[in-house]
């Protein structure tokens, strides 16, 4: 495939964080893409619009449609990961290719458990102080043009509970029955929760295969920003050509 027939590629962050945290995965893909990055409900400029996955599903189909090229190559990260699983669930002609970043993980029964009790303890937490958090930790493990535009732009953790409490019991490696397109499941070697399921997700797809960024973790974009992108581009240029 040459880079005139690839497909126009939608990113979609992942937890408290918004379309920001893919700026450096745009830079380096505009030149030869068509690129967007989407806030999802309750995210950055959404940051007043309510959660549900039916919400997230159509600013996704949305941001698909605007960049008038077809199907779409959808790169979804943790919470977004979960949320482009349910876009390609419901909008199989809007996608030629998914890939799934820290979000190959069960979100059913026992491995639910840790994620509920953060889920109540979040909201206890001041949000300004978890920002300040954020922010302390973002800068200090990594450098200024990779994180400034997702601190820049905030973070939901008033949308955190809403979120993840409709994702959790919902999603498992059955989930990629429902993916008609090839799949890429991109994850940090270190992140050992969320890529914990990620043979069982493999295998339930028939066009499906895992990849790992040396050394990465959970935001594996963020740990070696080349790596990925340089994923993300021969992911999008060996899907098969839509005529």
């Amino acid at each position: 495939m040459t880079v005139v027939d690839a497909p126009p590629i939608v990113f979609v962050h992942g937890t408290r964080f918004s379309a920001g945290q893919w700026s450096p995965q745009l830079a380096a893909l505009q030149e030869d893409f068509r690129v967007a990055a989407v806030d999802l409900p309750g995210h950055g400029a959404r940051s007043a619009q309510p959660w549900s996955l039916d919400a997230a599903t159509e600013i996704i189909a949305s941001a698909v449609d605007a960049l008038d090229h077809g199907p779409a190559l959808v790169v979804g990260h943790s919470l977004g990961g979960y949320a482009s699983l349910e876009f390609a669930r419901r909008r199989p002609e809007q996608l030629r290719g998914l890939i799934l970043t820290g979000a190959s993980a069960s979100t059913r029964g026992a491995w639910a458990t840790p994620y509920r009790m953060i889920l109540g303890l979040v909201p206890r937490i001041p949000a300004d102080r978890l920002a300040r958090w954020n922010d302390r930790l973002l800068r200090r493990l990594y450098p200024p043009d990779v994180v400034e535009a997702t601190i820049r732009s905030g973070y939901a953790f008033h949308t955190l509970p809403t979120a993840w409490g409709e994702v959790l019991g919902r999603f498992d490696a059955g989930s990629m029955r429902h993916v008609a397109a090839p799949v890429l499941i991109l994850n940090g070697e270190k992140d050992t929760v969320f890529r914990s399921g990620e043979r069982d997700f493999a295998r339930a797809h028939p066009h499906a295969r895992v990849e790992l960024i040396p050394r990465a973790r959970h935001l594996a974009n963020f740990d070696d920003p080349e790596a990925f992108t340089d994923a993300v581009r021969r992911f999008a240029l060996q899907l098969p050509v839509r005529n």
